[in-house]
């Protein structure tokens, strides 16, 4: 792997992750309080999965995202999904700050399921470039539709 290859997959899964880091600043406070008092679906895993389940997709996704980018920025279609997913990742740091730094299952519900179609949309554009980096948000997007299923249940049972 070339110098800069290895640069360019640094920086990925650290863009990656610093979105992950940035969703816990509103997460964290909110957990042990206003969460913890929310009902919650009988299909909800516990707290303690949510930490290593996203810092691993976050790893998966800064993976997908450099396959792509190591295509070349020259390329139209690169450029293309990489504004997929730079937009999806904003999404995806939206969403904690809907949910538990405003306190709104419902506003989160409706971001995460636009999150949702942003995900499919990188999925398809990643494709084009490199079909690894495709296949490698597939597990990302199965636990976002989980996600909203969870987000589902916890508005329907609190509202």
């Amino acid at each position: 792997m070339k110098k800069m290859d290895i640069y360019k997959l640094v920086v990925c899964i650290l863009v990656c992750q610093l979105a992950g880091v940035i969703g816990s600043i509103f997460t964290r406070p909110a957990v042990p309080t206003w969460y913890a008092g929310l009902l919650k679906p009988r299909f909800m895993p516990p707290d303690w999965v949510f930490a290593p389940v996203w810092i691993s997709l976050y790893f998966l996704i800064g993976i997908a995202a450099f396959l792509v980018w190591r295509r070349g920025l020259h390329h139209r279609v690169v450029r293309r999904a990489l504004a997929f997913f730079g937009v999806q990742l904003v999404l995806n740091v939206l969403w904690s700050f809907l949910f538990f730094g405003l306190r709104s299952p419902l506003a989160g519900l409706v971001e995460i399921s636009i999150l949702g179609i942003a995900i499919i949309l990188t999925v398809q554009s990643f494709l084009k470039v490199s079909r690894t980096g495709g296949l490698l948000l597939i597990p990302y997007f199965l636990w976002v539709s989980f996600a909203t299923g969870l987000n589902l249940s916890i508005w329907w049972l609190n509202c």
